[in-house]
């Protein structure tokens, strides 16, 4: 099972902080990421830091309805560390 993620920031351009409840913590580059019609919007930078965290499905998720899996993003935090 893929613990839960508790909190993401922006950082910078198309990179996020993501912690998981395991305390998997790490930073993301979304922007390889960023392909198909959903994500189209989630280029301009500004559109893409409008994201929250869902309180249900406990992943980014934008205005227009985009996000990514939990366990596509742990995997890139575990990755990266």
């Amino acid at each position: 099972m893929i613990p839960r993620i508790v909190e993401v920031v922006y950082v910078r351009d198309f990179t996020v902080h993501i912690r998981f409840t395991d305390g998997t913590e790490g930073d993301v580059d979304l922007a390889g990421e960023l392909t198909g019609e959903i994500f189209r919007r989630l280029k301009d930078r500004s559109y893409f830091e409008k994201f929250s965290l869902h309180p249900e499905l406990r992943t980014p998720t934008w205005p227009n309805g985009a996000d990514f899996a939990p366990e596509f993003l742990y995997e890139r935090v575990k990755v990266a560390v």
